[in-house]
């Protein structure tokens, strides 16, 4: 790319020119530069030589881009350049078009398509721009004249500050809302002074207030009232926020605003200034004799807090020097400033905060749970560390269902803080929660297999160990398809494979009900490991697999010599019941590829697979069972419903001419209601069935409704068939 570019710029340099000579001069001064520096500096000079007008608007292209807070879109940047300087309203025929600016800057700035923003054309020119910082004349205080002046148009402040999206009409409103005062930070001229303050004055009414919190802050930390207008944010709270010192001494100096005033969520200027880290505003409002540093906001959080939270070290430090500051000050939910910077990982405050003699670090919060807690489940192991220096911090304290810092560093993964807590002989790698789940158990469950091995290490460390529902490690790691986990807690001799849950589902069932193959495999491999045992409802692992059309998971399990095709469960259905029914064909002829599976075993309610699949008008699996040489195709129910007649009933045409094309099937089979499968058919209206059932050369026409009845019965509405129960996964058994 930049010797790409070099050559491109190099090139437009020549073609400016209008005559062979001149080219071929600015050819020779060309092969005597170094190299993107020269180039750059070179077409600098020709932008600048442009007509005054586009010369000056290429500088300023230059200079948004580079120094923008983050890239601009198009018309952003077409918006900020057509505002001027001292105008009251914006004039939309004053923004110039991106293809002028593109033409002004010579080639320095394109536009990246997917985003719509305006970049500059190569890394290496934002180094050269930054490098020569005479190129432009205090261009953040130039940037922030024109963010005021923006936000300060009739246009913008006639928009109310209930929206919560940017108009079309304002596309620079956003922008310029969020960070004029990150550019009045670095330069603050008398002008954007002045600006700032009129823009500021009812600041909580004007739009510019609203995107500021919409785009900086969490939904649950914006003072937004039930209007969505943010209420009480004023002029003071919003030089804190974006830290504009000379702005805040201003808004002190004429004494307009309440020092100690709070927004709708309890927030003074003075924590606003703690929270976003400003030193500069927060020593000046610490200096202002009525800034009260211990006012806390609806949480009960003060200044120090929020601080604390987002790792302002200064403005701790700062804070802490007031004597009226408690560093040990809990929240409505018992959290401490420790508690926080310990959760977020602040090293530097939990160290400036212990230093302080009135700080206890085993301060518990509403659900009894510690700095050293927090610090454990986010993985920090440099705020452990600092912790576990003190002598007096509690190592085994459980929060209010039972949960140790081991037990939540081995839920998240953190292998360090794991190894760091085990190092104590305090901690006991087995200690249980109020469910009964060890650390072991956490770590199993969410697949962390370094913290597995790391817990693997401590001899004393017991892998089946039940929970309250009687599940084990090796369980959890199984339901969730962790196959590595399953590995190796499958190396560990002591290890029991079979430990049974509350539903009496075993690791393989579980991971049998969850499609996970690599688990199936890993755990058949075990020749310990009963593939035949069977979940409180009397399902097996066969039976589930079958049942949900696992067709890599039957294969699994029938490798296995020992597997039981023909387990009933509580409903008396079969695998190969449960596959029919479900309409699995491929489940179907994988299980009766085995010699030794019974096509003929019936339900409770006397169904067999080919009942089930007639029923239900699965032509493949009636096709797949009609193959097989010893099935009955005539068993039926315990309503005297045999799978012709079943077909029939529920208009399964092209079952019924499947079973037909059988000589072995009777087509003039009473069921217990005394109708054949044509009466059933011919009583609703079944023309076709009825057909095909008349075209069969045994037919006996005088079967009836009731052996005194004397001709068909004429078509009526159907007659619901009666339920015996419900079987599993929404299986009727008639």
């Amino acid at each position: 790319m930049p010797s790409f570019l070099l050559v491109s710029l190099n090139i437009d340099a020549i073609l400016v020119e209008l005559t062979v000579h001149q080219r071929r001069k600015k050819l020779d001064e060309m092969t005597k530069r170094e190299g993107l520096g020269d180039a750059y500096a070179a077409t600098l000079l020709r932008m600048k030589a442009q007509p005054r007008s586009r010369s000056k608007l290429g500088m300023e292209v230059l200079m948004w881009v580079s120094h923008s807070e983050r890239p601009l879109h198009v018309d952003e940047l077409c918006h900020a350049l057509g505002t001027e300087e001292g105008t009251a309203n914006l004039n939309i025929l004053n923004i110039p078009v991106i293809e002028i600016l593109l033409a002004c800057s010579l080639g320095l700035v394109t536009v990246e398509r997917s985003t719509s923003t305006v970049r500059l054309v190569h890394y290496t020119l934002q180094e050269y721009l930054s490098s020569n910082p005479n190129l432009f004349i205090k261009p953040h205080s130039m940037i922030a004249e024109v963010c005021l002046t923006y936000l300060n148009f009739g246009q913008v402040r006639g928009i109310s500050p209930t929206v919560r999206s940017v108009p079309s009409t304002v596309p620079f409103l956003e922008y310029a809302s969020c960070n004029w005062g990150a550019h009045a930070k670095r330069e603050t001229t008398e002008s954007v002074k002045a600006l700032a303050l009129k823009l500021l004055d009812g600041y909580d009414k004007h739009i510019s207030s609203k995107m500021l919190l919409l785009h900086g802050m969490h939904f649950l930390d914006q003072p937004f009232d039930r209007e969505d207008c943010p209420t009480g944010f004023t002029a003071l709270h919003g030089a804190a926020y974006l830290g504009c010192v000379e702005i805040t001494v201003a808004l002190l100096e004429m004494n307009k605003w309440d020092v100690r005033a709070t927004d709708l969520n309890g927030n003074t200027a003075l924590a606003w200034a703690a929270r976003r880290g400003q030193e500069g505003v927060a020593r000046i409002l610490l200096e202002w004799n009525r800034a009260d540093p211990s006012t806390p906001d609806i949480y009960g959080r003060t200044p120090l807090f929020r601080a604390a939270q987002d790792g302002h070290e200064g403005v701790v430090r700062m804070l802490l020097e007031r004597d009226e500051v408690n560093p040990d000050t809990v929240d409505k939910y018992g959290l401490t400033p420790l508690s926080f910077a310990a959760e977020n990982g602040h090293e530097e405050v939990v160290k400036i905060l212990l230093e302080r003699n009135g700080v206890n670090p085993n301060t518990a919060d509403g659900c009894r749970r510690t700095p050293l807690s927090f610090a454990a489940e986010c993985g920090h192991e440099g705020v452990m560390r600092i912790l576990l220096e003190r002598s007096d911090v509690d190592l085994a304290t459980a929060d209010e269902d039972g949960r140790t810092p081991l037990s939540f560093a081995a839920e998240n993964g953190h292998g360090g803080v794991v190894r760091i807590l085990l190092e104590r002989n305090e901690v006991n790698p087995n200690t249980t929660d109020r469910y009964r789940r060890t650390p072991l158990s956490f770590a199993a469950e969410c697949g962390h297999q370094g913290v597995v091995r790391i817990l693997l290490e401590w001899n004393n460390v017991n892998l089946n160990t039940p929970d309250e529902d009687g599940r084990t490690p090796l369980s959890w790691a199984a339901e969730d398809g962790h196959d590595g986990v399953v590995r190796i807690l499958l190396e560990r001799n002591n290890i029991n494979p079979n430990t049974a849950g509350g539903y009496r589902q075993t690791p393989l069932l579980f991971a049998v009900q969850n499609g996970h193959q690599g688990v199936v495999r890993v755990l058949l491999e075990r020749n310990d490991v009963n593939p035949n045992t069977p979940d409180e409802d009397g399902r097996t692992p066969l039976s589930w697999a079958a049942g949900d059309g696992a067709e890599v998971v039957v294969r699994a399990l029938l490798e296995r010599s020992d597997v039981n095709l023909d387990t009933a469960d509580e409903h008396g259905l079969t695998p190969l019941s449960r596959a029919a029914g479900a309409g699995h064909e491929g489940v179907m002829r994988i299980l009766l590829e085995r010699n030794d599976v019974n096509p003929n075993v019936p339900d409770k309610g006397g169904g067999t697979p080919l009942s089930w699949g007639a029923r239900n008008g699965h032509e493949g699996i009636v096709s797949a069972l009609l193959e097989r040489g010893n099935i009955n195709p005539n068993t039926a129910d315990r309503y005297g419903q045999t799978p012709l007649w079943l077909a029939a009933q529920n208009v399964h045409e092209e079952v019924v001419r499947m079973l037909l094309e059988r000589n072995d099937v009777n087509p003039n089979t009473l069921s217990i209601s005394g109708q054949t499968p044509l009466a059933r058919a011919a009583r609703n209206g079944y023309d076709r069935i009825v057909e095909l059932l008349r075209n069969r050369l045994n037919f006996i026409p005088r079967y009836m409704a009731s052996p005194q009845s004397t001709k068909l019965l004429s078509p009526k509405p159907p007659e619901p068939s009666k339920p015996l129960s419900k079987g599993p996964a929404g299986l009727d058994i008639q």
